[in-house]
């Protein structure tokens, strides 16, 4: 499966190129006295948009502004992450967002990254995107559905390694498309052959780019000094402690704990997490 897949309509043919030289992520019932119950009512859930505000951004590559989508300062209500550090909010899947794409030229990058580009990089972004880049409108009012903002993300992966950008950009900007994939599935109840059929290859291309992310991440932290794509040293270890423990790497799991559990800045949380991991890596290797 190629990680590009879905950016031929942006006329970025190079994509299969660069991916060959990357392998060289309770409603309740209600009664009133005298009536009979009512059905339940589910709670009004406010529209993702509610959560949005447009931001002017200007692209150093092209020299136009555009607009980006952008959440609320403080608007979308936290929730508890999944075990791999994922967020979570309340209406909104936040990482939708995370990415700013220019639609006259085509340089993507996550937003925190999208002013930081090199000359060199610039002309490379030129030369192997923008040339063959199909400008666009904006489709989608509102908000972005997962496949918009996941081919945003994979627009972003493109840019980076055409730029050649650091392991940890190109490892995060992956474990973040497994998140929308992941996000997307949780979307689609499975209640048909059809709606499993697409979970199942939704679980395959999540598996893909957590793969790709545990590998470049195992990369990066001997490459690149702390903190790494804003993580700091326990952080990154917690994460690839659950990603190994994921694909059953179970010793590599245990050594990253062995950071987490051992450090003295590491937060109380973080430190409880992984001792849940632990109990989990234990019991795996009884079996």
């Amino acid at each position: 499966m190629s990680l590009f897949s879905g950016l031929e309509k942006f006329g970025t043919k190079s994509a299969e190129t660069m991916e060959k030289k990357e392998n060289a992520q309770t409603g309740k019932e209600e009664q009133e006295k005298g009536e009979k119950p009512e059905k339940q009512q589910k709670k009004a859930v406010p529209p993702e948009a509610d959560f949005l505000l447009p931001k002017t951004v200007h692209c150093k590559v092209c020299e136009q502004d555009f607009k980006n989508k952008t959440v609320k300062s403080g608007k979308a209500r936290r929730l508890q992450p999944d075990r791999d550090l994922r967020p979570r909010f309340q209406y909104i899947d936040t990482l939708k967002y995370d990415v700013a794409s220019c639609p006259f030229c085509g340089y993507t990058a996550m937003t925190r990254d999208f002013d930081r580009v090199t000359p060199t990089q610039i002309k490379m972004i030129k030369e192997q995107i923008s040339s063959k880049f199909q400008p666009r409108k904006e489709t989608e009012e509102g908000s972005y559905s997962y496949n918009t903002a996941i081919e945003r993300y994979k627009l972003a992966l493109l840019n980076t390694a055409v730029k050649r950008g650091k392991e940890s950009e190109k490892a995060y900007t992956c474990l973040k498309i497994s998140w929308l994939l992941r996000g997307k599935a949780d979307t689609l109840e499975g209640n048909t052959p059809e709606e499993l059929a697409v979970k199942e290859a939704l679980k395959k291309e999540e598996d893909t780019f957590y793969l790709q992310a545990y590998e470049g991440f195992s990369k990066a932290i001997s490459q690149e000094m702390f903190p790494i794509y804003g993580m700091d040293e326990s952080t990154m270890d917690y994460l690839l402690a659950y990603m190994s423990f994921y694909f059953k790497k179970f010793e590599m799991a245990s050594k990253f704990l062995g950071g987490v559990l051992t450090s003295g800045t590491a937060s109380r949380r973080l430190k409880d997490m992984a001792l849940d991991l632990k109990e989990d890596i234990i019991e795996q290797m009884k079996r």
